[in-house]
């Protein structure tokens, strides 16, 4: 799928989204895109990374292979179901290959709505709701609150906005 037809397909249940909550349909298109590699990688519908909790039904999550990056070499059970590997960097962090929990979804559109409603019910997330319209600020505002390990989140994301900005 190029960029353009990621664009094309998701952005009416990023545009309803933003309908329904105020967050930027901009930076909800930009985050699936980041998170699945413009659609390439969606198992189990799951178009935004989010991790299953562990109230989530056996029936909405999957066990997904995925990178995280930490500050600590934590070989401890119970981090992670499955630790693949630990790759030290060379800022001094660790780079863990990992298999983790996610949640999946019948859906995309079911998807889309349930990472809206992270957002809100997630108490860490209230200060990037303040600044939900900006998808810039909220994408600072999101990696801030630790919705991803990458230590560049924020740039990227950004950065993905601005391609789905050119885009149109």
């Amino acid at each position: 799928m190029t960029s353009k037809e990621f664009i094309t397909k998701y952005k009416p249940y990023a545009l309803e989204t933003q309908c329904k909550t105020g967050i930027s349909h901009l930076f909800i298109l930009a985050q699936s895109a980041l998170e699945t590699g413009w659609g390439k990688n969606v198992p189990g519908n799951m178009m935004f990374g989010v991790k299953a909790s562990k109230d989530t039904p056996a029936s909405k999550k999957q066990l997904v292979r995925t990178t995280e990056v930490l500050s600590v070499p934590m070989v401890t059970k119970g981090l992670f179901p499955e630790i693949i590997s630990i790759t030290k960097r060379a800022d001094g962090k660790y780079l863990y290959a990992v298999r983790d929990w996610f949640r999946k979804y019948d859906t995309p559109e079911e998807s889309f709505t349930d990472h809206a409603q992270f957002f809100i019910k997630n108490e860490r997330y209230a200060e990037a709701l303040k600044v939900k319209s900006d998808p810039y600020k909220f994408a600072e505002e999101v990696a801030k609150a630790g919705y991803a390990t990458a230590p560049n989140y924020a740039d990227t994301l950004k950065k993905v906005v601005k391609m789905i900005e050119q885009a149109k």
